[in-house]
């Protein structure tokens, strides 16, 4: 089987997260001998969107039933171009793609990701996993997060990992495993930094100018959404109706919304840290590099924070969105009902020959 000591798998793990700042590509490689997977990043690079796809996919929410259709089929055959050129002529088994979520709605039994997986793997010549959170969603699940399962069948020992994407989520691994989105973290300073032309606020340093503003943190911890216990999942269209409004406030200034949003984001995090009692965390994401969101973090939590090296901090998710394909392809669980909530765990992803 593929996966196994006599065959050992190479995946091409995708991700495009809610910060659109391109694909994560990661050339992964997995072994499944004696009961336990071992894998690594064998390479990895992230391809930013052309401007015309990246302004689309920002504005797809908003868009007609037919936009979104095409967007489908271009954002797949732009992956699956990007994936033909990772191979590079090697030998590839499949390609697991996250997508694009256009809509994540589980209360109403909804998630919809963009990036057709018939085209990724007619123009990639691979077979391709994708839709990987329909089926627990399918089943009353959050469909979010996956990565959890991942996290413990590759870092077996490890007690809690962050990912701060464009949403912030935390997974604690003891004697079962809790996964949940936390809140947004990226997805609102990145649409800060954008007011001034930047793609994001580099090591924090616009926010270091500015000073909390306590209204405008007062209106951001009171948001309901960080009163539901888990398990519990963001889409993009909660941040844009009940947080977007409440940071571009033009009344205050810039920097201090970057401020107020980065001790906004270090509290909720921090506070979930220690409401597990966690006593050392793996952070990786975009947000890992921002200074300042890990000072604030560090200085209100108990937690130790630990940040791996460069490619582990940018490619995690892609790694484990891999492994999570990978699975799929083996017909074995990929979604724990522990984690989402879902009436069982299940295999899910839809499967696209070449």
């Amino acid at each position: 089987m593929v996966g196994d000591a006599s065959h050992p798998a190479r995946v091409i793990g995708v991700m495009s997260g809610s910060s659109l700042d391109g694909l994560d590509l990661a050339l992964c490689s997995f072994t499944h001998e004696a009961g336990r997977w071992s894998g690594r990043i064998d390479r990895a690079r992230t391809e930013p969107f052309p401007p015309a796809l990246q302004e689309r996919l920002r504005e797809a929410m908003d868009g007609t039933a037919l936009e979104a259709a095409r967007l489908h089929r271009d954002l797949g055959d732009h992956i699956g171009g990007a994936c033909r050129a990772m191979a590079a002529g090697e030998a590839v088994d499949l390609v697991s793609s996250h997508g694009h979520t256009l809509f994540h709605r589980p209360a109403e039994g909804l998630t919809a990701a963009i990036g057709c997986g018939a085209r990724i793997a007619a123009r990639s010549g691979i077979a391709t996993v994708c839709d990987l959170r329909s089926t627990d969603v399918a089943l009353g699940g959050q469909g979010a997060p996956l990565v959890p399962l991942a996290e413990r069948l590759l870092f077996p020992g490890r007690e809690a990992f962050l990912n701060l994407g464009g949403i912030a989520n935390l997974a604690v691994h003891r004697e079962g495993t809790v996964g949940y989105d936390i809140g947004p973290c990226n997805q609102a300073l990145d649409l800060l930094a954008r007011e001034v032309g930047r793609p994001y606020d580099a090591d924090g340093m616009m926010a270091r100018e500015g000073t909390v503003n306590d209204r405008l943190l007062a209106a951001l911890e009171a948001l309901p959404f960080y009163h539901q216990a888990p398990p519990r999942a963001l889409g993009r269209e909660w941040f844009e109706a009940e947080m977007r409004p409440l940071v571009q406030s033009p009344e205050l200034p810039l920097a201090d919304r970057l401020r107020t949003v980065s001790e906004h984001v270090a509290r909720r995090i921090a506070a979930e840290l220690d409401r597990h009692a966690v006593r050392s965390v793996l952070v990786t994401g975009g947000g890992a590099r921002n200074t300042l969101l890990l000072e604030r973090m560090q200085a209100r939590s108990a937690a130790a924070l630990h940040v791996p090296a460069p490619l582990l901090v940018d490619f995690k998710e892609a790694f484990l969105f891999a492994l999570l394909g990978l699975l799929r392809l083996r017909c074995e669980v990929n979604a724990l009902a522990s984690v989402t909530g879902a009436v069982r765990s299940s295999v899910g992803g839809a499967l696209y020959l070449p």
